[in-house]
């Protein structure tokens, strides 16, 4: 059976956005968060446009090859100039987690109103491969209903000091283990497993 991973940029205080985020300006004054994804010199297989550096290319192809299919939440869909009409990955359809309708959807996306409506319908457009979750609210929703089996959290050092966090309150604790942990120029790739 196909997983279901999340996997975002995050501050070390555990930021996805600075503050000011909202449509047009997605990531608030948090912009370096994702400067690890054109300071190297391996370009991407699966992102043309990305140069990453050796570490980080080899663990982002590799979590880009899992996907079969996006879940994403309102605020990231419309702070991501709702991805162009077509989805953040290439070759995955996107599911839109949202009770608000969204008339400007294309055919490469879908609105679902539930956490297990999305997964349910994600998982089986994914087929053998994974279903990526993105957005905390989106995270913490799948967390809260026991879908989660992984994610990586690409920590950048920096103290963005206020923004959008990534893990929002959840009703108790999640038990994690550590699958692996890689160092890489301006940023730890820390992948945990759901316990």
């Amino acid at each position: 059976m196909s997983k279901v991973f999340g996997a975002h940029a995050v501050s070390v205080d555990g930021y996805i956005t600075g503050r000011g985020a909202g449509p047009g300006h997605g990531l608030g004054d948090g912009g370096t968060l994702f400067d690890w994804y054109t300071d190297g010199d391996t370009p991407s297989r699966v992102f043309d446009f990305f140069k990453l550096s050796e570490p980080s290319a080899r663990i982002f192809d590799a979590l880009a090859g899992r996907v079969g299919a996006i879940v994403a939440g309102r605020n990231t869909y419309e702070d991501s100039d709702h991805f162009g009409g077509g989805s953040p990955h290439p070759a995955a359809p996107l599911f839109l987690l949202s009770n608000r309708p969204a008339p400007e959807l294309t055919e490469r996306q879908t609105l679902v109103k539930t956490i297990e409506e999305a997964v349910a319908a994600a998982r089986e457009v994914a087929g053998d491969k994974d279903v990526a979750l993105m957005g905390g609210g989106v995270l913490t929703s799948a967390l809260e209903a026991g879908l989660v089996d992984e994610f990586v959290l690409h920590q950048v050092p920096v103290l963005l000091g206020g923004g959008r966090s990534f893990f929002q309150e959840l009703p108790g604790h999640v038990r994690l283990r550590l699958v692996e942990a890689v160092p890489a120029p301006g940023v730890t790739h820390l992948h945990y497993a759901v316990a």
